[in-house]
């Protein structure tokens, strides 16, 4: 136990620190939260920095805004003031951010009014669906701040809080979301900056009572035990919606995996690859488009008794093949064509397109081989430099003394002048390669 009781106060020690000199500090952030000339010019062009980063999809833009925002001074006045009691900072700092909000918004939503980009970039979207995490981002970040402010290591701190809660690119996109009319932008960008905000605000308020700042009187304890029910309140309200996001996005994260888990597990052979995999959730339907070697219908059978193991029970399995004569357009035509009251002529149209789409199929197998040839060609000259040139051609040999014929792949090989001849075993590799590659399981080798 002593042992126990020295270690406990060896690790108070080394995570102890102290407030240098709180009337200091106060003073630093109260003047931090005014809002007026230069501060606002300041704030107006990181505005402007920050949505050109957003529009041409530059994070290093993005980042260089966030370096130059103001913006943390009155949301960190905020949370002291509610922390020490200072009425009258509260005024002062929530009118400041009201106002730079605003401004903010504003600024945004002139500049994407004149952009000819208009397209919304992969950095814009990240901001319109905030989540528990973002919560959890903006109090580690609220909290890193004031200890920073509170100690002599802010140089480098109040930097790397401000990129972490990132405030500026959600008002930026809040004003594309108002300039291009799509409101649930705004709304998604502007609730993750209310996140940051409140859970900024929320740190600094715990670090002043954990600090054991000097309080100022409110007014009564009934206003004082009031203010911290609203604090806590406001807290709770802003944390409720990113919570259900956040279970959103992870059970659809869930079953994606799941999804990609049952199609690489139970459908994935030698010489078949998996095109694609799309779910329908209205018809509850899994459609997986595969190339190459046809999966045996036993194994689809027992893909399907498997499917809930990976939490797809309710939903059933459409396997698309890659060398099936029909295609999504002619299986849609025949489904439509076996419908009842069908006229005559679009029974025809459908035929005419099954037909049409099972030419093209059989087309395609004799002149997929004249593009293979020349992308292995490079593949074959790294591989093997004795040979020159590579033809590929799908022929179907007739024999005279059966009614049966045989369809194999035949790769012509040139090799090259005054090349000697590759010996047995390369010969042998060179075949398996060949076969790997085109995914043939008849293959005729000839040299030339």
């Amino acid at each position: 136990m002593p042992k126990f009781e020295l270690l406990w106060t060896r690790a108070k020690e080394f995570f102890k620190f102290s407030v240098e000199n709180e009337e200091e500090i106060i003073k630093e952030i109260s003047e931090g939260v005014s809002f007026r000339g230069s501060t606002l010019w300041v704030l107006i062009f990181a505005i402007f920095i920050a949505s050109l980063g957003l529009n041409v999809n530059s994070t290093a833009v993005i980042i260089g805004a966030m370096l130059v925002s103001p913006l943390m001074g009155p949301i960190i006045g905020m949370g002291l003031a509610v922390g020490i009691g200072d009425l009258e900072l509260l005024k002062r700092s929530g009118r400041n951010f009201g106002v730079a909000t605003l401004i903010s918004v504003l600024t945004a939503m002139v500049y994407f009014l004149i952009t000819p980009l208009s397209d919304a970039q992969s950095e814009l979207l990240a901001r319109t669906t905030p989540t528990i995490y973002d919560v959890l981002i903006a109090t580690c970040g609220g909290a890193a701040g004031f200890i920073a402010l509170c100690t002599k290591g802010k140089s480098n701190v109040i930097p790397g809080v401000a990129i972490a809660t990132a405030l500026m690119p959600p008002l930026c996109t809040a004003g594309y979301g108002l300039a291009t009319g799509h409101i649930l932008y705004f709304l998604g960008a502007f609730y993750l900056f209310f996140i940051n905000t409140v859970f900024i605000s929320l740190s600094t308020y715990v670090g002043t009572r954990l600090l054991h700042f000097h309080r100022k009187r409110l007014g009564t304890q009934t206003l004082e035990r009031k203010t911290r029910r609203v604090v806590l309140s406001l807290a709770l309200l802003t944390v409720l919606p990113s919570l259900f996001m956040t279970v959103g996005i992870v059970r659809k994260s869930i079953f994606e995996n799941n999804v990609n888990r049952f199609v690489k597990k139970e459908l994935s052979q030698t010489g078949t690859q998996i095109i694609s995999n799309e779910v329908n959730k209205d018809s509850l339907l899994l459609s997986v488009v595969a190339v190459g070697r046809e999966i045996p219908a036993a194994r689809i059978a027992e893909a399907k008794r498997r499917m809930e193991d990976y939490g797809l029970k309710s939903y059933g399995l459409n396997i698309i093949q890659g060398e099936q004569s029909d295609s999504a357009l002619m299986l849609l035509n025949k489904l439509t064509a076996s419908r009842s009251g069908m006229s005559e002529e679009r029974k025809q149209l459908a035929a005419e397109t099954a037909r049409a789409n099972d030419l093209h199929q059989r087309l395609d197998a004799y002149t997929r081989y004249e593009n293979l040839s020349g992308e292995m060609g490079q593949e074959l000259t790294a591989l093997f430099p004795q040979i020159e040139s590579l033809s590929l051609a799908n022929v179907v040999e007739a024999r005279t003394d059966t009614i049966a014929s045989k369809r194999y792949v035949v790769a012509m090989l040139g090799m090259k002048k005054k090349a000697k001849a590759l010996p047995a075993d390369q010969q042998a590799r060179l075949t398996d390669f060949l076969k790997a590659r085109i995914k043939a399981d008849s293959l005729v080798v000839v040299w030339r």
